[in-house]
């Protein structure tokens, strides 16, 4: 067991976090206060390699390993939900499942100019009547030649007025229930296809999430992922990616919780001495500190089961469903901490506390990975190794 980031990790962390307090900390009020933020921060995100962070070179990425993704998310949420949230899909849920599953073509039409940030990925599988029971969605694809017709919707779909292609499931064969799901590339370009943003959501207000439609979206043989019938299989293997930069960012949320209480206690005086002095107030920083630390180590090792090819979802499960409910305490108690003030816009703790709580029900709510955990332990859940694993690291290039 070694806990010690390379050079190259710490640099990427000094960096990251350079980026997050210059171009992200002294607007992020604002943006989340007008929901939006500035496009230009995807070039940014490009000229740095944060794109493609852990994509191989020869795909256009930085060919850097799994922990620097999660180095990466933690740093982007510690500035703001909505940034860690953008990475997580661009790159855990779609282009990481292309290099999993993509052929060589799909890999060099679609991953390639998603790695180096010249177009920006998404994933659509929730609908309105399917979340956690993914066998429910109605989305059909049905084989016309050398086309499928794609009907239907996906909701609360990330990045839906900005992604250029769209990694999308739909049913090929219902009589086969989950086993009758397909993967497929959508473009945005493509005839029939349309989004929505959602408007009023409680948290991540800058991000841009929404609604996708598709009528009639007839899109190529080639662009089908995996063979049919594995579309399933492929949505999981995504969502161990996705779950893994949850679960990341949420400890990036802890780090922004422990800043922001730890100051304002040195500070703010009650009763004759400054409030850090009060031992409740103790207890409420040390519990952040110790979920912190837990978390950190549950997502790094994680990671690198990931670096060394090893399934992992086990282990990305128990991480993103403990990271995410210390990072919803946290917030919870960072603006008991700040009291009134916390309650206002006057300090970020308020904004940390509503983005906060989306994580705790996307990509498997708390509850879903407890029944997990609980499956694992009793015998009743085992990981077996897929057809196509993630590659291990350091990457053949």
């Amino acid at each position: 067991m070694d806990f010690t980031f390379t050079d190259e990790q710490n640099m990427l962390r000094k960096t990251a976090r350079q980026f997050v307090d210059t171009e992200i900390m002294p607007h992020i009020a604002d943006w989340d206060a007008q929901g939006s933020f500035d496009p230009a921060i995807w070039k940014r995100l490009a000229e740095l390699g944060f794109m493609g962070i852990c994509i191989p070179e020869k795909y256009g990425g930085s060919g850097m390993d799994y922990n620097s993704l999660a180095i990466l998310c933690e740093e982007l949420e510690r500035g703001d939900t909505a940034f860690r949230t953008a990475v997580s899909v661009h790159i855990g849920l779609n282009s990481m499942t292309l290099m999993q599953w993509g052929t060589e073509e799909q890999k060099q039409r679609y991953l390639v100019p998603q790695a180096k940030g010249e177009k920006v990925g998404a994933f659509g599988l929730t609908e309105p009547g399917a979340g956690s029971d993914v066998s429910a969605i109605q989305t059909t694809a049905v084989r016309d030649g050398e086309e499928y017709v794609i009907n239907g919707q996906k909701t609360w779909i990330s990045l839906c007025d900005f992604a250029d292609h769209f990694l999308v499931f739909a049913y090929t064969d219902k009589s086969k229930k989950h086993h009758g799901i397909s993967a497929f590339i959508v473009e945005r370009t493509m005839p029939g296809f349309s989004s929505k943003a959602i408007k009023g959501k409680y948290g991540i207000r800058s991000g841009n999430t929404g609604e996708l439609f598709f009528e009639d979206v007839r899109v190529p043989v080639a662009n089908l992922v995996g063979e049919e019938g594995e579309g399933f299989k492929i949505a999981m293997a995504a969502l161990d990616n996705g779950r893994f930069t949850v679960a990341a960012g949420a400890v990036g949320l802890l780090n922004a919780c422990l800043e922001a209480s730890i100051d304002y206690a040195k500070t703010r005086e009650t009763f004759g001495k400054k409030i850090g002095d009060h031992q409740l107030v103790q207890q409420m920083l040390a519990k952040m500190e110790a979920g912190y630390q837990m978390s950190r180590l549950l997502v790094y090792r994680a990671g690198e089961l990931k670096n060394k090819g090893i399934r992992n979802t086990r282990e990305t499960s128990l991480a993103k469903w403990q990271a995410c409910d210390f990072a919803n305490q946290a917030a919870d108690d960072a603006v008991q901490i700040h009291g009134a003030y916390g309650y206002s816009d006057d300090f970020p703790v308020a904004r940390y506390l509503r983005n906060s709580k989306a994580p705790v029900i996307y990509e498997g709510t708390r509850e879903i990975h407890t029944i997990m955990q609980a499956e694992y332990i009793l015998g009743e859940r085992s990981d077996k190794k897929l057809n196509r694993m993630l590659p291990t690291w350091p990457f053949d290039e």
